[in-house]
């Protein structure tokens, strides 16, 4: 997965594209162009030497650029600020991205093609507490038979399972009850589980979920030191509040987000109090998650969040830059459009070129801001292999052949 490298990272690779003269590659209707940094760089500038005239650059033009280090893609956006003498003077960029998994260079998107984007299902604006991210609720991820009528069935074995493991539980929902207590405030603004498999021990200190779902102890005392705790009272504050618990009886303890899209609709707690009672541990945790997955899908069958359902309308987002793979597009700050825009949503995207027409799932993957607008990087899901040919040649106007094909993992 493509993560944004250090600052220190950052001028290492400037560093070394200067020393090494790496090629550094661009893609422009489909001629691909090969620059190299034409001397080290200051400040908020880097210039660049291309090995053949580009005339049709212009200043405020973006560039989608690309280079490979020891085997590693790594990419970047920039912007003209002029040309002279054979060299392009760009913009130095904020951010670079590694770890792309792939070899091919998103290119600026040709004039001849028009992007349409759908948010993919049903949308809703309801007025539960917001996070980041979002909870796709797969019914056949939830019933192996298939059978999603029997919900009520489903809820009550799930309940008595709880009686099973747990001295007592309570489900808490916010359209009743705002989050109120520290453990409401952190599980909402997060939409991750509180999980303390042991008060007289420490929360977790990693999370081993790959789509990350606890909260650890740093990022506990990260909210602490975000609600006004002062760094020197940090550990403190955390250890009283694991002390208190102890000291009320709870021995093991548990609260887990309810989740629905990217809202936070209310809550499931465990504990246990009897002293001696083996405590929760991962598997309680995953069994709960589902049970909370079991509820939310519930609660949408039978017509809970139908008031805040909004429609679904098509909309084009300013595509920067396009790849066998995905796109990058942006939309401005403050629209509010963008707030809907969640990584790990599903949109349907439509890509019309002179002689066809695709249409196919794009997936949010990141999203990242700067001064004036909100960037999501987007993959492709499950293209048609015809599709991809068609979009490959139209790309980089050359046939895809078996090397390029490990290349399209979809990675963004």
């Amino acid at each position: 997965m493509a993560t944004t490298a250090g600052r220190i990272e950052r001028e290492f690779y400037f560093k070394v594209l200067y020393d090494e003269k790496l090629p550094i590659k661009y893609i422009k209707d489909r001629v691909e162009y090969v620059l190299t940094l034409d001397r080290p760089i200051t400040g908020d500038e880097l210039v660049l030497r291309p090995d053949r005239p580009m005339e049709m650059l212009k200043p405020r033009t973006k560039l989608a650029l690309l280079f490979i280090y020891r085997g590693q893609s790594v990419d970047f956006s920039t912007e003209v600020l002029g040309i002279s003498d054979d060299l392009i003077t760009c913009k130095a960029p904020e951010n670079l991205h590694k770890n792309l998994d792939r070899n091919f260079l998103r290119v600026g998107t040709p004039s001849d093609l028009s992007i349409l984007f759908t948010f993919r299902g049903d949308r809703y604006n309801l007025s539960f507490p917001k996070v980041m991210g979002y909870e796709n609720i797969n019914a056949d991820e939830l019933f192996s038979d298939n059978d999603s009528q029997n919900l009520s069935d489903l809820i009550r074995q799930l309940t008595d399972s709880l009686k099973k493991i747990a001295d007592g539980y309570k489900i808490v929902n916010f359209k009743d009850k705002r989050p109120e207590s520290l453990e409401e405030r952190i599980l909402s603004e997060t939409g991750k589980a509180l999980f303390i498999p042991s008060t007289v021990g420490h929360l977790p200190a990693t999370d081993p979920y790959p789509k990350k779902r606890i909260i650890t102890e740093e990022l506990f005392k990260r909210y602490l030191e975000g609600t006004g705790v002062s760094l020197n009272m940090l550990n403190e504050t955390y250890t009283r509040f694991l002390r208190h618990k102890y000291e009320e009886g709870t021995f093991s303890d548990a609260w887990i987000p309810i989740l629905f899209q990217e809202y936070v609709i209310g809550y499931i707690h465990i504990w246990i109090k009897e002293e001696g009672k083996l405590p929760f541990d991962f598997t309680v945790l995953d069994n709960m998650y589902q049970f909370s997955k079991v509820l939310a899908f519930s609660l949408k069958e039978n017509g809970y969040f139908e008031k805040g359902k909004v429609h679904n309308e098509s909309f084009q987002g300013r595509v920067l830059d396009i790849s066998a793979s995905g796109l990058l597009f942006a939309c401005p700050l403050g629209a509010s459009l963008a707030s809907a825009l969640i990584v790990d949503s599903d949109l349907t995207v439509t890509i019309q070129a002179p002689t066809r027409t695709i249409n196919n799932v794009a997936r949010i993957v990141r999203r990242f801001k700067d001064r004036s607008a909100i960037y999501f990087g987007c993959r492709f899901i499950d293209m048609a292999p015809e599709d991809t040919r068609f979009l490959f040649d139209h790309l980089y106007g050359r046939q895809i052949d078996d090397d390029d094909t490990a290349f399209l993992a979809g990675q963004v």
